[in-house]
């Protein structure tokens, strides 16, 4: 009894063996550290090796949990140049790589040869203009800027701003001054374009109906910076009792900061005389129609012209105040006073004469331009 059944458990003990070593076979596989594994310094040549039927099964193997930094692949990259890739199967899922470390990898010292590849079938934009674009001259009745009604004579020329011409003429003060019972103007003009300008000023006195005395600036102006003007011209003094003078100016004019509009000239007559004139104005906005015009002035010489009763250094200095309303920007009246002194040499003239160094007076008047 006891040998029969030792034959009858001899295969069922067999069985269970077989089944132990497959399975730790198994567990041995799948426990294999492969970052310590050294294959060589010169890498496997998969160049002769057909892919195409090999079968990877519906699911792509997993390399997200590998570590192929440590991998070495030797000195020498392998070469996938006669691998044929077109009939390999992946399957359905896509491999993934997001936890892959490339970093240590080594690819190799031979960067990729891209000397072979055929760049001449690659489509470019451009070439001719489809068989049904519009016609560009279809909206023009078949005229272009050569013929038809509205052609442009001679050669087509683009005219900017500052290439044209123009012109104003404004007069600062046109006013009657009632302490010495005459009239006083100050007018400008010019003509040219926005870089060069000839400018005329005038300023004079008129009293008792004849022209008391009067000082003409004829320049040349040219546009030097934003706002600024150079001017280089010649002056022309007049007096009704005295004797003329002809004077080479050099001055600027424009709008300083703060909006002060400032006049600037200096002046070089015969025998060695010399003067400069200075002027200043600021304009007080109540409204946009009621303004308040503040003015101050000097003008001094280099030597006594007694003649004329004009003394060496500061000659003459004024200020005043006009308030204006203008029923438009071309036109607008104004009242104001004026304030004037003669100071050295030009003061003793004056006294010699019987006449006043200083006088205030209220003043009526109208400015414009056009």
């Amino acid at each position: 009894m006891r040998i029969i059944k030792l034959v009858s458990t001899t295969p069922v003990i067999a069985l269970t063996a077989s089944l132990l070593l497959v399975s730790a076979g198994v567990m041995a596989d799948s426990e294999m550290d492969h970052s310590k594994m050294k294959h060589g310094d010169k890498v496997m040549d998969h160049s002769q090796m057909d892919h195409s039927k090999m079968k990877h099964g519906d699911k792509v193997m997993d390399h997200s949990q590998m570590d192929h930094s440590k991998m070495n692949h030797g000195d020498k990259a392998m070469d996938h140049s006669a691998m044929e890739h077109s009939k390999m199967k992946h399957g359905d899922t896509a491999m993934d790589h997001s936890a892959m470390g490339h970093s240590k990898m080594n690819h190799g010292n031979k960067a990729m040869d891209h000397s072979q590849m055929d760049h001449g079938d690659m489509k470019m934009q451009g070439g001719k203009a489809p068989a049904d674009a519009r016609d560009p001259h279809a909206y023009s009745g078949g005229y272009t800027l050569a013929d038809g009604p509205y052609a442009i004579g001679g050669g087509r020329q683009l005219k900017l701003a500052d290439e044209h011409r123009f012109y104003a003429i404004k007069a600062d003060k046109l006013e009657h001054q009632f302490a010495t019972d005459s009239l006083a103007f100050e007018l400008q003009g010019w003509y040219g374009t926005t870089f060069n300008r000839l400018a005329i000023k005038l300023e004079g006195e008129v009293s008792d109906g004849k022209l008391e005395e009067s000082q003409t600036d004829l320049l040349w102006s040219r546009a030097v910076y934003t706002f600024w003007d150079a001017q280089l011209g010649a002056r022309f003094d007049t007096y009704t009792e005295g004797e003329s003078r002809q004077w080479l100016a050099l001055g600027v004019q424009g709008l300083a900061p703060y909006w002060f509009e400032v006049d600037v000239t200096a002046y070089l007559g015969n025998s060695g005389r010399t003067a400069i004139a200075a002027e200043a104005e600021y304009e007080l906005l109540f409204t946009q129609r009621l303004i308040l015009q503040s003015t101050v002035g000097l003008t001094a010489y280099g030597k006594d012209d007694a003649i004329n009763g004009i003394g060496k250094g500061l000659a003459s200095l004024n200020a005043g105040m006009r308030l204006r309303y203008e029923f438009s920007r071309q036109f607008a009246p104004y009242i104001g006073v004026e304030w004037m002194a003669k100071y050295g040499n030009s003061a003793d003239f004056a006294r010699a004469n019987n006449e006043a160094t200083d006088t205030t007076s209220a003043l009526a008047g109208v400015r414009f331009w056009f």
